[in-house]
């Protein structure tokens, strides 16, 4: 699936991704290829994406959570998701 972050500055990642877990106002989900349409507010936190490679040119905006797993994060004041047909697109700040 393909999922692009985007501030008012910069495009912070878009790319394929495996899924990605999102801070929500009722905590956090969890959003897997195939998932249900879906819009929804973000809150401060962390935006995790669960993908085997990050292209050099995005690789700067993220932080690596761990060394055996591939899975970056992207810090978040607030925000809001729509995700559809296996494409999302994260508008933060």
């Amino acid at each position: 699936m393909n999922i692009k972050i985007l501030t008012p500055e910069y495009v912070v990642f878009e790319g394929e991704v495996n899924s990605v877990l999102l801070p929500g106002k009722n905590g956090e989900f969890h959003i897997m290829k195939n998932h249900a349409g879906i819009v929804s507010s973000l809150v401060g936190g962390k935006v995790k994406l669960f993908t085997n490679s990050v292209d050099e040119a995005f690789a700067k905006n993220l932080t690596k959570e761990n060394d055996k797993d591939s899975v970056f994060s992207y810090s978040i004041k607030s925000g809001v998701v729509e995700f559809n047909h296996n494409k999302g697109i994260i508008l933060c700040e």
